[in-house]
Protein backbone atom coordinates (compact mmCIF):
# COMPACT_ATOMS: atom_id res chain seq x y z
CA UNK A 1 0.00 0.00 0.00
CA UNK A 2 2.40 2.26 0.59
CA UNK A 3 3.78 2.28 -2.41
CA UNK A 4 1.07 3.48 -4.10
CA UNK A 5 1.09 7.27 -5.07
CA UNK A 6 -0.39 10.72 -3.44
CA UNK A 7 -3.41 11.13 -5.13
CA UNK A 8 -4.99 13.94 -3.15
CA UNK A 9 -3.61 16.44 -1.34
CA UNK A 10 -5.90 18.05 1.71
CA UNK A 11 -4.09 21.98 2.09
CA UNK A 12 -4.42 24.04 5.07
CA UNK A 13 -4.00 27.87 3.93
CA UNK A 14 -1.16 26.99 1.30
CA UNK A 15 0.96 23.82 2.93
CA UNK A 16 0.22 20.25 2.61
CA UNK A 17 -1.64 19.21 5.90
CA UNK A 18 -2.62 15.51 4.77
CA UNK A 19 -2.39 13.24 1.94
CA UNK A 20 -4.15 10.23 0.55
CA UNK A 21 -2.54 7.24 -1.55
CA UNK A 22 -4.25 5.33 -3.65
CA UNK A 23 -4.94 3.27 -7.01
CA UNK A 24 -6.93 3.47 -9.82
CA UNK A 25 -7.54 2.13 -12.78
CA UNK A 26 -9.24 3.01 -16.14
CA UNK A 27 -10.06 0.14 -18.97
CA UNK A 28 -11.99 -0.56 -21.88
CA UNK A 29 -14.35 -2.40 -22.93
CA UNK A 30 -12.14 -4.83 -24.81
CA UNK A 31 -9.93 -5.14 -21.20
CA UNK A 32 -7.69 -2.72 -22.59
CA UNK A 33 -5.87 -0.73 -19.51
CA UNK A 34 -6.20 2.88 -20.29
CA UNK A 35 -4.87 3.63 -17.02
CA UNK A 36 -2.99 2.05 -14.51
CA UNK A 37 -2.11 4.08 -10.98
CA UNK A 38 -0.73 2.38 -8.00
CA UNK A 39 -1.65 -1.66 -7.77
CA UNK A 40 -4.78 -2.69 -10.27
CA UNK A 41 -4.01 -6.44 -9.56
CA UNK A 42 -4.79 -7.27 -6.01
CA UNK A 43 -8.53 -8.00 -5.37
CA UNK A 44 -10.02 -5.35 -2.98
CA UNK A 45 -14.00 -5.51 -1.68
CA UNK A 46 -15.98 -3.68 -4.15
CA UNK A 47 -18.70 -3.95 -1.32
CA UNK A 48 -22.00 -1.51 -2.85
CA UNK A 49 -20.14 -0.16 -5.86
CA UNK A 50 -21.07 -3.53 -7.93
CA UNK A 51 -24.86 -2.75 -7.13
CA UNK A 52 -25.69 -2.19 -10.58
CA UNK A 53 -23.91 -5.54 -11.22
CA UNK A 54 -26.04 -7.13 -8.40
CA UNK A 55 -29.46 -6.10 -10.05
CA UNK A 56 -28.69 -7.57 -13.36
CA UNK A 57 -30.31 -10.72 -12.61
CA UNK A 58 -33.39 -9.25 -11.87
CA UNK A 59 -33.78 -7.12 -15.01
CA UNK A 60 -32.40 -9.62 -17.69
CA UNK A 61 -34.61 -12.52 -16.13
CA UNK A 62 -37.74 -10.65 -17.10
CA UNK A 63 -38.64 -11.17 -13.71
CA UNK A 64 -38.39 -6.91 -13.15
CA UNK A 65 -41.30 -6.27 -15.50
CA UNK A 66 -43.40 -9.33 -14.67
CA UNK A 67 -43.57 -7.09 -11.03
CA UNK A 68 -44.06 -3.81 -12.96
CA UNK A 69 -40.88 -2.77 -11.40
CA UNK A 70 -40.24 1.01 -13.00
CA UNK A 71 -37.40 3.00 -13.45
CA UNK A 72 -37.66 4.78 -10.29
CA UNK A 73 -38.09 1.37 -8.27
CA UNK A 74 -35.00 -0.48 -10.31
CA UNK A 75 -32.72 2.85 -9.23
CA UNK A 76 -33.61 2.64 -5.80
CA UNK A 77 -32.10 -1.53 -6.38
CA UNK A 78 -28.60 -0.37 -7.04
CA UNK A 79 -28.67 2.50 -4.51
CA UNK A 80 -27.01 3.07 -1.04
CA UNK A 81 -29.57 5.76 -0.02
CA UNK A 82 -29.27 8.30 2.97
CA UNK A 83 -32.49 6.26 4.41
CA UNK A 84 -35.19 9.97 3.29
CA UNK A 85 -38.56 9.23 3.64
CA UNK A 86 -38.75 8.69 -0.25
CA UNK A 87 -36.50 5.72 -0.15
CA UNK A 88 -38.04 3.93 2.67
CA UNK A 89 -41.48 4.63 0.63
CA UNK A 90 -40.16 3.25 -2.28
CA UNK A 91 -38.33 0.18 -0.88
CA UNK A 92 -41.48 -0.47 0.93
CA UNK A 93 -43.67 -0.47 -2.76
CA UNK A 94 -41.00 -2.88 -4.57
CA UNK A 95 -41.40 -5.33 -1.76
CA UNK A 96 -45.37 -5.07 -1.75
CA UNK A 97 -44.84 -5.69 -5.96
CA UNK A 98 -43.54 -8.80 -5.10
CA UNK A 99 -46.72 -9.69 -2.57
CA UNK A 100 -44.17 -9.06 0.52
CA UNK A 101 -43.73 -6.51 3.26
CA UNK A 102 -40.48 -5.00 5.12
CA UNK A 103 -40.68 -8.25 7.54
CA UNK A 104 -38.79 -9.86 4.60
CA UNK A 105 -35.85 -7.92 4.84
CA UNK A 106 -32.40 -9.03 6.52
CA UNK A 107 -30.33 -6.16 5.95
CA UNK A 108 -30.78 -5.01 9.69
CA UNK A 109 -32.21 -1.85 10.78
CA UNK A 110 -29.90 2.00 11.17
CA UNK A 111 -30.71 5.41 11.21
CA UNK A 112 -31.20 7.55 7.89
CA UNK A 113 -27.80 8.52 7.07
CA UNK A 114 -29.49 11.93 6.22
CA UNK A 115 -29.68 13.94 8.86
CA UNK A 116 -32.82 15.75 8.16
CA UNK A 117 -34.41 12.59 7.74
CA UNK A 118 -32.76 11.35 11.11
CA UNK A 119 -33.93 13.65 13.13
CA UNK A 120 -37.78 13.76 11.70
CA UNK A 121 -37.90 9.93 12.46
CA UNK A 122 -36.68 10.97 16.04
CA UNK A 123 -38.79 13.90 16.87
CA UNK A 124 -41.84 11.72 15.56
CA UNK A 125 -40.72 9.42 18.12
CA UNK A 126 -40.20 6.46 15.82
CA UNK A 127 -37.38 4.42 15.32
CA UNK A 128 -35.47 3.25 12.19
CA UNK A 129 -36.18 0.45 10.11
CA UNK A 130 -35.05 -2.07 7.75
CA UNK A 131 -36.51 0.17 5.26
CA UNK A 132 -33.72 2.86 6.28
CA UNK A 133 -30.93 0.81 5.62
CA UNK A 134 -28.96 2.12 2.93
CA UNK A 135 -29.34 -1.11 1.27
CA UNK A 136 -32.93 -1.57 1.39
CA UNK A 137 -33.50 -0.83 -2.28
CA UNK A 138 -31.33 -3.80 -3.13
CA UNK A 139 -32.41 -6.20 -0.88
CA UNK A 140 -35.99 -5.60 -2.30
CA UNK A 141 -34.92 -6.01 -5.20
CA UNK A 142 -33.69 -9.40 -4.23
CA UNK A 143 -36.43 -10.09 -2.66
CA UNK A 144 -38.11 -9.87 -5.73
CA UNK A 145 -35.99 -12.01 -7.61
CA UNK A 146 -36.64 -14.86 -4.88
CA UNK A 147 -40.19 -14.36 -5.80
CA UNK A 148 -39.98 -14.66 -9.51
CA UNK A 149 -37.87 -17.55 -9.20
CA UNK A 150 -40.78 -19.74 -7.24
CA UNK A 151 -37.77 -19.74 -3.98
CA UNK A 152 -38.87 -18.94 -0.72
CA UNK A 153 -36.56 -15.38 0.07
CA UNK A 154 -36.04 -16.49 3.66
CA UNK A 155 -32.32 -16.57 3.70
CA UNK A 156 -31.79 -14.79 0.55
CA UNK A 157 -28.41 -13.26 2.29
CA UNK A 158 -26.79 -16.47 2.68
CA UNK A 159 -24.07 -17.67 0.31
CA UNK A 160 -25.90 -21.18 -1.02
CA UNK A 161 -29.33 -19.06 -1.78
CA UNK A 162 -30.41 -19.15 -5.11
CA UNK A 163 -30.58 -15.41 -5.23
CA UNK A 164 -26.89 -15.26 -4.04
CA UNK A 165 -25.66 -18.03 -6.48
CA UNK A 166 -27.63 -15.81 -9.31
CA UNK A 167 -25.81 -12.54 -8.45
CA UNK A 168 -22.34 -13.76 -7.78
CA UNK A 169 -22.42 -15.69 -11.37
CA UNK A 170 -23.23 -12.04 -12.61
CA UNK A 171 -20.07 -10.45 -10.99
CA UNK A 172 -18.48 -13.44 -12.44
CA UNK A 173 -18.90 -12.47 -16.15
CA UNK A 174 -19.13 -9.05 -15.60
CA UNK A 175 -15.55 -8.69 -14.37
CA UNK A 176 -13.74 -12.03 -15.48
CA UNK A 177 -12.71 -12.70 -12.27
CA UNK A 178 -13.60 -16.16 -10.48
CA UNK A 179 -14.02 -15.46 -6.60
CA UNK A 180 -11.99 -17.37 -4.15
CA UNK A 181 -12.66 -18.27 -0.63
CA UNK A 182 -9.68 -16.46 0.71
CA UNK A 183 -11.10 -13.21 -0.86
CA UNK A 184 -14.86 -13.75 0.76
CA UNK A 185 -16.33 -11.82 3.47
CA UNK A 186 -19.97 -10.27 4.57
CA UNK A 187 -20.90 -6.93 3.83
CA UNK A 188 -22.32 -5.00 5.94
CA UNK A 189 -25.71 -5.24 4.88
CA UNK A 190 -24.80 -9.54 5.53
CA UNK A 191 -24.75 -10.47 1.98
CA UNK A 192 -21.63 -11.91 0.79
CA UNK A 193 -18.42 -9.92 -0.68
CA UNK A 194 -16.01 -10.50 -3.03
CA UNK A 195 -12.57 -8.83 -3.76
CA UNK A 196 -12.22 -8.62 -7.21
CA UNK A 197 -8.89 -6.58 -8.62
CA UNK A 198 -9.08 -2.28 -9.57
CA UNK A 199 -8.33 -3.87 -13.24
CA UNK A 200 -11.45 -6.28 -13.48
CA UNK A 201 -13.61 -4.10 -11.54
CA UNK A 202 -13.09 -0.98 -14.02
CA UNK A 203 -13.41 -3.84 -17.40
CA UNK A 204 -16.91 -4.81 -15.83
CA UNK A 205 -17.99 -0.97 -15.76
CA UNK A 206 -16.28 -0.66 -19.02
CA UNK A 207 -18.90 -3.87 -20.44
CA UNK A 208 -22.24 -2.31 -18.30
CA UNK A 209 -21.48 1.16 -20.13
CA UNK A 210 -21.26 -0.52 -23.42
CA UNK A 211 -22.75 -3.63 -23.85
CA UNK A 212 -19.65 -5.20 -24.88
CA UNK A 213 -19.14 -9.10 -24.72
CA UNK A 214 -22.27 -9.14 -23.06
CA UNK A 215 -25.56 -11.32 -24.03
CA UNK A 216 -28.60 -9.22 -25.60
CA UNK A 217 -30.52 -9.56 -22.19
CA UNK A 218 -27.75 -8.93 -20.32
CA UNK A 219 -26.90 -5.47 -22.45
CA UNK A 220 -30.09 -4.71 -22.38
CA UNK A 221 -30.24 -5.02 -18.38
CA UNK A 222 -27.46 -2.71 -18.27
CA UNK A 223 -28.85 -0.47 -20.23
CA UNK A 224 -32.12 -0.19 -18.27
CA UNK A 225 -30.32 -0.18 -14.67
CA UNK A 226 -28.12 2.88 -16.09
CA UNK A 227 -31.16 4.89 -17.60
CA UNK A 228 -33.10 4.18 -14.45
CA UNK A 229 -30.19 5.77 -12.38
CA UNK A 230 -29.81 8.50 -14.90
CA UNK A 231 -33.79 9.52 -14.96
CA UNK A 232 -33.63 9.21 -10.99
CA UNK A 233 -30.47 10.13 -9.22
CA UNK A 234 -31.75 11.07 -5.92
CA UNK A 235 -33.06 7.50 -5.85
CA UNK A 236 -29.25 6.20 -6.15
CA UNK A 237 -27.64 8.02 -3.23
CA UNK A 238 -30.04 11.03 -2.17
CA UNK A 239 -29.70 14.88 -1.26
CA UNK A 240 -26.58 16.19 -1.66
CA UNK A 241 -24.51 13.14 -2.17
CA UNK A 242 -21.83 12.85 -4.92
CA UNK A 243 -23.56 10.13 -6.89
CA UNK A 244 -26.75 12.02 -7.12
CA UNK A 245 -25.47 15.55 -7.73
CA UNK A 246 -22.48 13.77 -10.59
CA UNK A 247 -25.58 12.06 -12.33
CA UNK A 248 -28.09 14.76 -12.20
CA UNK A 249 -25.02 16.88 -13.98
CA UNK A 250 -24.09 14.05 -16.33
CA UNK A 251 -27.19 12.50 -16.92
CA UNK A 252 -26.06 9.20 -19.00
CA UNK A 253 -22.88 10.68 -19.96
CA UNK A 254 -21.91 9.10 -16.04
CA UNK A 255 -22.86 5.96 -14.42
CA UNK A 256 -21.11 6.19 -11.04
CA UNK A 257 -21.86 4.31 -7.59
CA UNK A 258 -20.01 4.41 -4.45
CA UNK A 259 -18.92 1.33 -2.45
CA UNK A 260 -17.34 1.36 1.21
CA UNK A 261 -13.65 1.90 2.51
CA UNK A 262 -12.84 4.30 -0.04
CA UNK A 263 -13.68 2.51 -3.21
CA UNK A 264 -15.38 4.31 -6.29
CA UNK A 265 -16.49 2.52 -9.58
CA UNK A 266 -17.75 4.64 -12.84
CA UNK A 267 -18.62 3.98 -16.46
CA UNK A 268 -18.33 6.54 -19.39
CA UNK A 269 -20.77 4.90 -21.80
CA UNK A 270 -19.37 7.41 -24.97
CA UNK A 271 -16.27 6.63 -23.99
CA UNK A 272 -16.54 3.01 -23.83
CA UNK A 273 -14.30 3.38 -20.46
CA UNK A 274 -15.16 1.95 -16.86
CA UNK A 275 -13.33 3.20 -13.96
CA UNK A 276 -12.57 1.63 -9.96
CA UNK A 277 -10.53 3.20 -7.51
CA UNK A 278 -9.40 2.78 -3.91
CA UNK A 279 -8.09 5.28 -1.60
CA UNK A 280 -6.15 3.38 0.93
CA UNK A 281 -7.48 4.68 4.19
CA UNK A 282 -10.23 3.86 3.20
CA UNK A 283 -11.60 7.77 3.52
CA UNK A 284 -14.37 9.07 1.29
CA UNK A 285 -12.89 12.50 1.01
CA UNK A 286 -10.19 10.82 -0.31
CA UNK A 287 -12.40 8.57 -3.08
CA UNK A 288 -14.60 11.46 -4.27
CA UNK A 289 -11.73 13.92 -5.06
CA UNK A 290 -9.79 10.36 -6.67
CA UNK A 291 -13.21 9.80 -9.02
CA UNK A 292 -13.75 13.57 -9.60
CA UNK A 293 -10.13 13.98 -11.23
CA UNK A 294 -10.36 10.70 -13.12
CA UNK A 295 -14.27 11.93 -14.29
CA UNK A 296 -12.72 15.19 -15.64
CA UNK A 297 -9.60 13.77 -17.12
CA UNK A 298 -11.77 11.52 -19.28
CA UNK A 299 -15.28 12.86 -20.12
CA UNK A 300 -15.98 16.08 -21.98
CA UNK A 301 -17.77 18.59 -19.94
CA UNK A 302 -18.87 22.48 -20.62
CA UNK A 303 -17.41 24.82 -18.16
CA UNK A 304 -20.46 25.19 -16.22
CA UNK A 305 -20.28 21.24 -15.67
CA UNK A 306 -16.73 21.45 -14.30
CA UNK A 307 -17.16 24.03 -11.81
CA UNK A 308 -20.91 22.24 -10.37
CA UNK A 309 -18.79 18.60 -10.19
CA UNK A 310 -15.81 20.32 -9.48
CA UNK A 311 -17.78 22.41 -6.01
CA UNK A 312 -19.04 18.94 -4.88
CA UNK A 313 -16.31 16.88 -5.58
CA UNK A 314 -12.96 19.26 -4.29
CA UNK A 315 -15.01 20.94 -1.63
CA UNK A 316 -13.08 24.68 0.44
CA UNK A 317 -12.64 23.38 3.68
CA UNK A 318 -14.27 25.81 6.17
CA UNK A 319 -14.24 25.99 10.76
CA UNK A 320 -17.21 26.23 12.45
CA UNK A 321 -16.96 30.53 11.89
CA UNK A 322 -17.43 29.87 8.03
CA UNK A 323 -13.93 31.06 7.59
CA UNK A 324 -12.80 29.37 4.64
CA UNK A 325 -9.42 27.25 6.13
CA UNK A 326 -8.08 24.98 3.48
CA UNK A 327 -8.90 23.02 0.21
CA UNK A 328 -8.95 19.36 -1.07
CA UNK A 329 -6.52 18.98 -4.67
CA UNK A 330 -5.82 16.54 -6.52
CA UNK A 331 -2.21 15.70 -7.52
CA UNK A 332 -0.70 15.77 -11.28
CA UNK A 333 -0.47 12.06 -10.82
CA UNK A 334 -4.20 12.08 -11.00
CA UNK A 335 -5.43 14.27 -13.03
CA UNK A 336 -2.32 14.14 -16.07
CA UNK A 337 -1.87 17.93 -16.25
Amino acid sequence: MSSHPVLVEIFRGQAVESVHRGSVAVVDADGATVLSLGNIETPVFPRSAVKAFQALPLVESGIAERFGLNDEELALAISSHSGEPRHAETALKILKKAGQDQGCLECGAHWPSNKEAERALAAAGQKPSALHNNCSGKHSGFICLACGLDEDPKGYIKPDHRVQKEIRAAGEEMTGFRVREEWTGTDGCSIPTYAVPLKNLAHGFARLGTGAGLAPERAKAAARLRQAAAAHPFMVAGTGRLDTVAMEIFGTRLFVKTGAEGVYCAALPEHGLGIALKADDGETRAAQAMLAGIVQRFLKMTDDERIAFDKKAWPTLTNWNGMTVGSVKPTAALTGA
